[in-house]
């Protein structure tokens, strides 16, 4: 099974992502932490993705699509992946499988994201930078929710709601379709 989580930072996608991956037994991927690993090396890439990050910038798609590709061609992925935060926009489509079967689509308010981020306190969420990834988020993003609903693979997620009631409402889906599928 191929699962897509998207949603602004501080949506809880991330949580549900881990979670989702661990029950299913598929690796899971997290774009950013991909590129902030990638950061930490000598060379111009990571110079690139480094000053991108530090202004709550997107990574060039040409970067991040090169890095997906390369997780995704590793034998772990074969039967499938729960990817946290990819695509960003509609230029990083072509770093997808064609087959993806979920997007699972976290709607919650920018205060509530902002609240959750600042509490998080990694060193890149200062209000600056996280008020910057939220408008490139609503600017870049958001357009790629009505793609994913045109091809009919969407569901929204009430970002907030619990973290359990979220995690079996999950549950429940992700079982609802195996059962359709047998």
């Amino acid at each position: 099974m191929k699962i897509i989580f998207l949603g602004s930072q501080g949506s809880g996608k991330s949580t549900q992502a881990k979670l989702m991956a661990q029950k299913l037994n598929l690796p899971y991927i997290e774009m950013g932490q991909l590129l902030r690993d990638k950061s930490k090396k000598r060379n111009t890439e990571a110079g690139e993705i480094r000053q991108a990050l530090e202004v709550g910038d997107l990574v060039s798609d040409a970067i991040t699509v090169k890095t997906l590709r390369s997780r995704l061609a590793k034998s772990d992925c074969k039967y499938g992946f729960v990817l946290d935060g990819y695509p960003r926009n509609y230029a990083q489509l072509e770093g997808l499988p064609r087959d993806i079967d979920r997007v699972f689509f976290f709607k919650v308010s920018d205060e509530e994201a902002i609240e959750r981020l600042i509490k998080r306190g990694r060193h890149d969420d200062t209000l600056d930078i996280i008020t910057r990834r939220l408008e490139v988020y609503h600017k870049d993003s958001e357009p790629l929710i009505a793609y994913f609903k045109e091809q009919g693979i969407l569901e929204e997620i009430n970002g907030s709601a619990t973290i359990e009631s979220i995690r079996q409402d999950l549950a429940g889906r992700i079982q609802n379709e195996n059962a359709k599928g047998k």
